[in-house]
């Protein structure tokens, strides 16, 4: 039972107190040494609490004690102006903090080089604008690591630190391919994104029996991309590196006309890219009316959500729903075939959480894949997916590809075009249908089945007679 009044028993302050003035008109009763009961000064009333919150207190004062709330408002505010006045106290600085600042590192000194040279290879690294080094969020991460450094202006890295850069690495590559007796080539001719061209040569080549990449050179190529002037750029590449061509074992490259005629017009062994001809294959594979439909669809799906935020919204949400996995679409590029496949996929995994979102909007409605383009996108995914695999397979840098390409050829003709059971009724259809022509017989179909096709017929023949009489008696009848 809780106790109401404190009758004329002395009332005590609290035991720990953080020198709150309500404090001076509330108390605790001597015989309570837990002091979980707070009691009015004024009328002896107990005052509930929570914890050790105070709020309680001032509205006690407020309701019953006008006079005291009063003047516990005045203390309260004559004491937060004097707290608000003081002078905060100046912790003394150290030695080491005092002085570094004043001193910042010459620029011929060691450590001052070495940071530097952090800064630029980050740039060069991590391919981040130069204006980096103008950005008040960078100059300040430094000052933090180091006060005494002082990050040089743009122009500095831009004439001395990566041109320097750019020497050494230079340098440190034509002292390793001195030792270098074979190697090979990559080369590619391409554009930037502000139509510029350039053209790359890049070097693969064992060292310590361990295989070495490196980009020799990527150069601005505004000639006319005749096979007359990249012959002669791709002779000047190994003139620049001092390589020697009876050294190059192959050159690899893409199908275009100008550069397969260049390489002849050297005399260098050439390699197909595998990688860009499968590329290539997959684009022809998909060129058919139904596949066209259902990725342009999907491209249409994704552009929808692209440009819209509530749509994006509101297919977070509808995931959650359904219990979808939270990704967002994926566009294609149109150079990589692979992202088509990612594209499809993602498309693939979302169509309820797609068709819930599209359906409820009259201009969207009519992007809702139906179950054929989903059926016809199902296909491709399953024939593409393997074809990922060896394209990953065959794009590594650590180890030689060339020695892939038979294998994955292997793999194609015995795994990814190998009949399943699910073909076992087309491929009888096909071979009857070729075994019965005159123009091809039995040319095109292993020795091994013929037998047994030929037995098939038979049986095909047989039962088509038979049938064939039924149909005639049932006419003949006259019931």
């Amino acid at each position: 039972m809780m106790d109401t009044g404190a009758s004329e028993e002395e009332l005590v302050g609290k035991k720990k107190t953080n020198g709150s003035i309500i404090g001076r008109w509330f108390g605790f009763k001597v015989s309570d040494e837990q002091q979980n009961n707070v009691f009015c000064r004024e009328c002896r009333k107990s005052v509930a609490t929570k914890g050790s919150s105070t709020t309680n207190l001032f509205h006690h004062l407020q309701l019953r004690h006008k006079v005291q709330y009063e003047e516990c408002v005045k203390l309260r505010a004559v004491a937060q102006t004097a707290k608000s006045s003081e002078v905060p106290a100046v912790k003394q600085a150290t030695l080491q903090h005092s002085y570094t600042p004043a001193v910042p590192y010459d620029t011929k000194s060691e450590k001052w080089g070495e940071i530097t040279k952090a800064v630029a290879y980050h740039i060069a690294k991590d391919m981040v604008p130069i204006s980096t080094v103008e950005q008040e969020g960078f100059i300040q991460l430094l000052k933090t690591l180091d006060r005494r450094y002082q990050l040089p202006s743009r122009k500095y890295f831009t004439r001395e630190a990566l041109p320097k850069m750019y020497t050494e690495v230079r340098q440190s590559l034509a002292a390793q391919l001195t030792k270098v007796s074979h190697f090979a080539l990559t080369t590619d001719l391409w554009s930037s994104r502000t139509c510029e061209p350039y053209m790359s040569v890049t070097i693969h080549f064992m060292e310590d029996w361990e295989l070495k990449t490196a980009c020799l050179q990527t150069s601005y190529f505004p000639q006319d991309h005749t096979r007359e002037h990249i012959a002669e750029a791709l002779q000047d590449v190994l003139k620049t590196w001092k390589l020697n061509p009876t050294g190059l074992v192959a050159i690899t490259t893409d199908n275009g006309a100008n550069i397969v005629k260049a390489v002849q017009l050297n005399k260098w062994p050439r390699i197909q890219c595998f990688g860009h001809r499968l590329h290539l294959a997959i684009g022809h594979a998909m060129d058919d009316a139904r596949i066209t439909r259902a990725i342009s669809l999907c491209k249409k799906v994704v552009s929808s959500f692209s440009y819209s935020w509530r749509k994006r919204r509101e297919l977070a949400e509808v995931q959650i729903q359904l219990g979808l996995p939270s990704h967002q679409l994926l566009t294609e590029a149109t150079t990589r075939w692979g992202s088509r496949l990612v594209m499809i996929e993602r498309v693939v995994e979302q169509e309820r959480a797609l068709s819930k979102v599209l359906s409820v909007d009259m201009k969207t409605r009519p992007l809702v894949p139906t179950w054929q383009d989903i059926e016809v996108l199902e296909a491709v995914q399953k024939a593409l997916k393997p074809c990922q695999d060896f394209t990953d397979a065959l794009s590594g840098e650590k180890y030689v590809t060339l020695s892939y390409v038979r294998p994955v050829l292997h793999l194609f003709n015995t795994s990814l075009l190998a009949p399943g059971e699910e073909d076992s009724e087309l491929l009888d259809l096909l071979d009857m249908a070729s075994f019965v022509d005159p123009r091809f017989r039995a040319k095109y179909i292993p020795s091994e089945k013929i037998n047994a096709l030929k037995h098939k017929l038979i049986l095909e023949a047989e039962s088509l007679l038979s049938y064939q009489g039924t149909c005639l008696s049932e006419l003949t009848d006259p019931a």
